[in-house]
């Protein structure tokens, strides 16, 4: 965990665009976060000058948001009930969060109905049909069982959103998160070949990078192949 703002705040310039990414969408209004952990993204969105809140169920990281930060953090495990009692947001989001929750579905819903009229909801999530996935099976880095209960189909997702009265507006695997996580994930689904194979975890950093470089052209392409995927929703 960061020591300060200071500290926080260098940190967060590596996520510095997905508040771009949500300011293209929306410029100012109320933003919450579920599960930001100790908030680089909510310093950056509290920055950019939305009134910004969190649902978080670690206690000190709790802590940290509202004595650091400065953000009102919502301690709960529950984010679909602590969702229920809370007033309208102009933006929610959910980066690489859904994949830990028990009831992913349920929370979609609970953030759905707290959108006011014009607000996005933002999810980021690895990608069930990635080109990795296939190259390694269960070797895969975002499986990452048990700390991944599920991985949500991007159509499905979709479909999910369409039927809720949800408008599409972005749906991507090459944003500069997604491209980040596609070299990340050559590299960990290598080490965890290594360790099956060996008995012993190395990090094949060299080769990761290189079958990054190698398959971009894949990864970056039209069939969505990317490690994972970023959507954006309007009401």
């Amino acid at each position: 965990m960061p020591g300060s703002l200071t500290e926080l705040a260098a940190v967060a310039e590596a996520e510095r665009y997905k508040i771009d990414l949500v300011r293209r969408y929306k410029q100012q209004g109320r933003l919450l976060e579920i599960g930001p952990a100790t908030g680089t993204f909510a310093y950056l969105a509290k920055q950019a000058g939305f009134a910004v809140e969190a649902i978080e169920m670690d206690a000190a990281c709790c802590q940290f948001l509202e004595q650091v930060v400065g953000v009102r953090a919502i301690h709960s495990a529950d984010a679909a009930g602590a969702l229920g009692g809370l007033d309208g947001y102009d933006a929610i989001a959910l980066w690489h969060v859904i994949e830990h929750l028990p009831d992913p579905w349920e929370t979609l819903d609970a953030a759905r109905q707290r959108l006011r009229p014009g607000g996005v909801l933002v999810i980021a999530t690895p990608n069930s049909a990635a080109f990795q996935f296939r190259i390694f099976g269960r070797y895969w880095a975002h499986l990452d069982a048990p700390r991944h209960l599920e991985l949500l189909p991007v159509e499905r997702l979709v479909r999910w959103g369409e039927g809720a009265g949800l408008r599409v507006m972005l749906k991507t695997t090459t944003d500069p998160g997604g491209l980040g996580w596609n070299l990340f994930s050559w590299e960990e689904s290598l080490a965890n070949l290594v360790a099956r194979a060996t008995g012993r975890r190395r990090m094949p950093v060299l080769p990761g990078r290189g079958l990054s470089r190698l398959m971009r052209p894949v990864e970056r392409g039209r069939r969505f192949l990317g490690t994972t995927y970023t959507v954006v929703f309007q009401r």
